[in-house]
């Protein structure tokens, strides 16, 4: 199955004083098709396998980057789910605010050594993108 197709299950209903009735329901998650999320994940993806690998950091920074890459996938999904435009944006900004925190572990990490100057260059460039289109969907949200 491909990312972001629909899941078609048999669905069966039971009213009060009548039969069963079986329907199909579909389920799309809208966040599938973002952009925005499949470079989020694609990045949460390269910091699991490149700066978390066994080793690498201390417990405390390696736990700190997995929950921020992490955070902003899952801050895009969620803010997708929000009825209204303002909760929504607000999901957004705390993805943002995700991205920086990562940034800011890259550059500790590169201060100490821990990282090369390509690895970090390579993270920031992928920082900078998800977090010019985080802000582009809260300027969207704004309207």
């Amino acid at each position: 199955m491909s990312v972001g197709a629909s899941v078609c299950r048999p669905l069966t209903l039971t009213f009060l004083h009548t039969r069963s009735h079986t329907h199909t329901y579909c389920i799309t998650f809208d966040f599938e098709n973002l952009e925005v999320y499949k470079k989020a994940k694609a990045f949460n993806s390269v910091v699991r396998k490149t700066i978390l690998i066994p080793g690498s950091l201390d417990a405390a920074t390696k736990n700190q980057l997995r929950r921020a890459s992490l955070s902003i996938v899952l801050n895009i999904a969620e803010g997708t789910s929000r009825f209204s435009k303002p909760d929504g944006r607000n999901f957004c900004i705390i993805a943002r605010g995700s991205v920086f925190e990562c940034v800011a572990i890259f550059d500790i990490l590169k201060y100490d050594n821990q990282i090369t100057i390509d690895q970090f260059d390579s993270l920031y460039k992928q920082s900078e993108e998800i977090s010019k289109m985080l802000f582009a969907m809260i300027r969207n949200l704004d309207n």
